[in-house]
């Protein structure tokens, strides 16, 4: 009888705790197409409106569609984020828009690579043109946001608030010594002495080839920065790079005596300045319509029957299908088959910001696009970061663009096995054995070292591909192989060196590139089509929604050191032949 109570009690239990479930389910559902509804709603613009612009939101490539965005666990905790192309759309057409009279930029920590901002700051340069103000304030500024800021006609700081300006600097994360602790070996195969993505694994520290490459493009990073900085705020580019240099700006009257910023002022005196920008009446309200809201009025750019396709392709790469975060092999290629086959659409831009991933993926996208240029002109337009597989896919275009800080190159291809041996024999009593029918039947096993014989297999498939990936360069590039292979090896470019060795051919933004599409296909009306789809936001939560639940209470747990767990895990998912750029590298 005790039996029975107890298994009654255990079904009932199960029953509460699945009937919870659905009904959550259900809600989250109901909430979202609720949302969904709402936000496909346009937004009213008044007369003699400020566009409020906060760029301390996630600033992707597309905006995302994401109904689950502000309920817990469901849609993580991220800000609601807009995509780099509706944020140039809105910038460019409040250009034009009489209900709109001048910007007001907000920004202390920006979420976007430097590439990525300076777009932004090209859009804002060009609002500019229109004779509308820019005012910018904050009541503290990051050396990102600072950049960003720059671009603005006025720029204002919290008279008790910070502006840092310091350099750059980016740190690594070596494991090396954690694995030895746990009693896990890193077996790494590798092409190219600059193939550093494996170094934190086998090294505490970097190698002479990885900081010299480090150094030159968080170098050439930095000269951009201050570059664009000098000539917005009309000051010396040495000049400012000896106020970082001596960390001369240590409190707000510092900023405005080096000229970095025209005054320190508080929101209130702010508001007032924007009455009188957009001519609002002493005692009125100010009408402001935020960047989010105003980008929802963006309509189909351009007009006539030809179209030029945008084809996104953001995030790691590798095989199936992938996401709006992930590039799969399977979905990026059909977008471009798609787009090849379309009669309508008469020039492709591939618009890439990847750090790479799977080779193999990585081709099966390549030869799409080697298909595509056959029938129709393929243009490049590279964001933050296109490196190791991420240019791969690009090296076929009849053009690549590239910004002078973006992160490139990374020609190069590794394979990791890890050996787990030691930890699981002498630290956890577990051992192996087996039978096998070949010599090399286990070949990748991860319970003991890697026989010589089977290195010596491996490190010829690495060499193989490498060949492969180095011959698809040059062939698109119109470059000897040993060519290629001298600029090769896992070497990091940054975009104006890139541009100087023929890795890419101009400095542009994402619409220098249309623009070049649309003329290589000698089209003066078009339209801009963009794919793949953006993923079904209901399907994503039911494809990913329980991923996203763990990722909240990991992040819960570790904190800070999230991005420590997530490099590692990483690495330990990785299978195959990996063209790669390193894991992480942050820029402070």
């Amino acid at each position: 009888m005790k039996d029975f109570f107890k298994y009654l009690f255990a079904s009932m239990l199960g029953f509460f705790l699945s009937t919870v479930i659905i009904f959550i389910i259900i809600f989250v559902i109901i909430v979202g197409a609720i949302s969904s509804i709402d936000s496909d709603k346009t937004t009213t613009v008044s007369n003699n409106s400020v566009l409020f612009l906060n760029l301390d939101q996630a600033v992707t490539e597309r905006t995302p569609k994401n109904p689950f965005g502000n309920l817990p666990l469901v849609g993580g905790d991220e800000k609601d984020g807009i995509g780099l192309n509706d944020l140039l759309k809105a910038i460019k057409r409040a250009k034009t828009d009489d209900n709109i009279k001048c910007i007001y930029l907000n920004v202390s920590s920006p979420n976007a690579g430097f590439a990525t901002m300076r777009e932004v700051r090209t859009a804002l340069i060009d609002f500019k043109k229109s004779h509308k103000k820019i005012i910018a304030y904050s009541e503290v500024y990051t050396q990102g946001a600072y950049y960003l800021a720059s671009a603005a006609d006025k720029i204002y700081l919290n008279p008790e608030g910070a502006l840092e300006f310091k350099g750059f600097s980016s740190e690594l994360t070596f494991f090396k010594g954690t694995l030895e602790k746990v009693g896990v070996e890193m077996q790494v195969i590798r092409v190219g002495n600059y193939k550093s993505a494996v170094e934190p694994f086998i090294l505490d520290k970097m190698s002479d080839y990885n900081r010299k490459q480090v150094t030159a493009y968080v170098g050439g990073l930095y000269n951009t920065f201050l570059t664009d900085i000098a000539q917005s705020r009309n000051l010396e580019k040495d000049s400012l790079n000896k106020i970082a240099d001596d960390y001369r700006v240590q409190q707000p009257q510092d900023a405005l005596n080096f000229k970095m910023i025209d005054g320190l002022k508080y929101k209130d005196q702010i508001i007032e300045e924007l009455k009188g920008l957009s001519g609002t009446t002493r005692g009125e309200n100010i009408r402001s319509v935020s960047i989010n809201d105003y980008a929802k009025n963006n309509t189909e750019t351009g007009s006539g029957k030809d179209k030029v396709a945008v084809i996104y392709a953001n995030g790691e790469i590798n095989g199936g299908e992938g996401n709006d975060n992930q590039i799969g092999s399977e979905r990026i290629s059909r977008a471009i088959r798609k787009a090849r086959l379309d009669e309508d659409i008469k020039a492709v831009v591939l618009r890439v910001n990847s750090p790479g991933g799977s080779a193999l993926a990585s081709d099966v996208i390549w030869r799409e696009i080697v298909l595509t240029r056959k029938e129709k002109p393929v243009i490049a337009s590279f964001g933050d970061v296109a490196a190791s597989g991420g240019y791969y896919i690009g090296c076929a275009a009849d053009s690549i663009f590239v910004q002078p800080n973006t992160i490139t190159g990374s020609i190069g291809v590794f394979g990791i096995i890890p050996n787990f041996q030691n930890l699981m024999t002498n630290k956890l009593g577990i051992t192996f054995d087996g039978v096998k029918t070949g010599k090399y039947a286990d070949i990748m096993a991860t319970n003991r070292p890697m026989t010589e014989g089977e290195r010596f297999i491996i490190q010829n498939q690495l060499n193989r591909v490498y060949d492969g990936f180095i011959t698809r360069v040059a062939n698109g590039r119109k470059k000897s192989k040993a060519y290629i292979d001298s600029i090769g090896g896992g070497h990091i470019w940054i975009g104006t060196d890139a541009v100087q060795i023929g890795l890419a051919d101009r400095i542009g933004s994402f619409n220098d590139a249309i623009k070049s599409a649309a003329k290589k296909a000698k089209l003066k009306e078009y339209k801009i089509v963009e794919y793949p789809d953006v993923v079904d936001p209901l399907k994503s939560f039911m494809d990913e929604g329980t991923d996203r639940i763990k990722t909240f209470y990991t992040k819960q747990e570790l904190g800070d050191n999230y991005i420590l767990y997530q490099q590692m895990k990483k690495v330990m998912a990785s299978s195959g032949i990996q063209a790669r750029m390193p894991f992480e590298a942050i820029i402070k």
